[in-house]
C-alpha cells in the first residue's frame, strides 16, 4: 500500500477550541500526522508527497467563493488591524436570515460566519496550504485506487465535516469527496464511501445527498448526544435521485467492538449490494476506547477486524485519514487497521 503525505500539513497548528463554554487546547494538532507517519515508516510503506490539489480539482466538490475565502481570508483578517491570531467567527447566519434573503457577504468577519459551521476550525495563513496538500494526498490515493491498488492518504487537516461551501469540525476541504470525484473521472461508474470515524460525516453526506452514483455509509456516535448533533440519524436516506443512497448507523455511547463491527459489516453488505466499482474509506480512530473525546469504545482488535471486513470487499480503496486525537495510540491503530486490510 502506497502512502501519500506532505509535510507542509504540519504548519497548520490551530489553537482556539471551544467546548462546553470553555476555551481548551485544540485536539487537531501536528503531532497527529507525525504519529501516523511514524507508523507508516514502521510498516515499511512507500511514502510520497504528491502535488497540492489544483483549483480545478477542488471545484468539482467546493464552490469558488468558498475556496477564495479559505485562500484570501488571512490577508483580509490581518488588514483589520485588531483581530486575533486566528480567524474565528462571532456570528453565523440563521435560518431566519436565509429566509429573508441573506446573500454571500463581502466583509471578512461576515464571510467567516457564512463559510464556517462552528468554532472548531480556526483559520491562519497556514491553513490553506495544508488543506491543499491534504486534498492532493486524497487525489493521489484515488489515482492509485483507480489503478486497482489500495492507497492511504495521510490527510491533515481532515475533511469529512466540510460541506461544498462551509468548514466545520476541524475540516476545511472534503478530502474524501475529492477522492470520489477523481475515481468517477477515472471511470468508476459507482463509488461507495464508508466512513468509520466516530463522528458522522455530515459534509460528505451533504455533498452527495442527491447523487445515485455515490453510496455514502457512515458508522458513528448517535448525534442525539454527539457532534455534529443535528444530522447523522438513521432516517436520513438521501433525496431526489439520491434517495436510498445514504445509510447511517448511529450508535449509543459506550458501544464496543461487537456492535460497532456489526454495523461496519452491515455497511459492507450495502456496498456489495450497490456494486461499487471503487471504494473510499473515511478512516477515523476517534472511535477508540482511548480517545480524549471518547464516545464509542472500540479496541485495537476492533480496528484490525474492521480492516479485514473492508479488505474482504475486494474493491480497490482510497483510505483517507479523518479524526483520531490520542497521539499515543493512533499510530498503532493505523498499523492494526492496515494489517487487517492486507490479511
Amino acid at each position: 500500500m502506497k502512502v501519500f503525505y506532505d509535510p507542509i500539513q504540519l504548519a497548520h497548528a490551530p489553537h482556539f477550541f471551544l467546548q462546553r463554554g470553555k476555551v481548551r487546547p485544540h485536539y487537531e494538532i501536528p503531532a497527529r500526522a507525525e504519529a501516523l507517519l511514524a507508523a507508516c515508516q514502521r510498516m515499511g510503506l512507500t511514502i510520497a508527497a504528491p502535488p497540492p490539489a489544483s483549483r480545478a480539482a477542488m471545484l468539482r466538490v467546493h464552490t469558488g467563493p468558498y475556496l477564495d475565502f479559505l485562500r484570501d481570508s488571512p490577508a483580509e483578517w490581518a488588514a483589520l488591524g485588531d483581530g486575533g491570531a486566528e480567524i474565528v467567527p462571532n456570528i453565523h447566519p440563521s435560518p431566519e436570515m436565509f429566509a429573508a434573503g441573506a446573500t454571500v457577504p463581502s466583509h471578512v468577519l461576515s464571510k467567516t460566519g457564512w463559510f464556517t459551521a462552528d468554532l472548531a476550525c480556526p483559520i491562519t495563513a497556514e491553513t490553506w496550504p495544508a488543506a491543499q496538500a491534504a486534498a492532493g494526498c486524497a487525489l493521489a490515493a484515488a489515482e492509485e485506487a483507480a489503478e486497482g491498488r489500495h492507497a492511504y492518504a495521510l490527510c491533515r487537516p481532515p475533511g469529512h465535516h466540510a460541506y461544498a461551501a462551509r468548514a466545520g469540525g476541524h475540516c476545511y476541504v472534503n478530502n474524501a469527496a475529492l477522492a470520489v470525484e477523481r475515481l468517477r473521472m477515472a471511470g468508476a461508474a459507482r463509488v461507495a464511501v464508508l466512513d468509520i470515524d466516530s463522528h458522522h460525516g455530515n459534509g460528505t453526506q451533504g455533498i452527495f445527498w442527491e447523487r445515485d452514483d455515490v453510496l455514502f455509509v457512515s458508522v458513528h456516535g448517535d448525534p442525539a448526544a454527539y457532534y455534529p448533533w443535528f444530522v447523522g440519524h438513521a432516517a436520513e436516506r438521501g433525496a431526489g435521485a439520491g434517495a436510498g443512497f445514504n445509510l447511517n448507523f448511529p450508535l449509543p455511547r459506550g458501544t464496543g467492538d461487537a456492535v460497532w463491527l456489526a454495523a461496519v459489516a452491515a455497511g459492507c453488505r450495502a456496498i456489495t449490494d450497490f456494486r461499487a466499482d471503487a471504494l473510499v474509506i473515511s478512516l477515523g480512530f476517534d472511535a477508540s476506547c482511548d480517545e480524549p473525546l471518547g464516545f464509542l469504545s472500540v479496541t485495537a482488535d476492533g480496528f484490525a477486524r474492521a480492516g479485514a471486513l473492508i479488505g474482504g470487499l475486494g474493491q480497490p480503496a482510497a483510505v483517507v485519514q479523518e479524526g483520531g486525537y490520542n497521539v499515543e495510540v493512533i499510530g498503532g491503530l493505523l498499523e492494526r487497521f492496515i494489517g487487517g486490510m492486507a490479511a
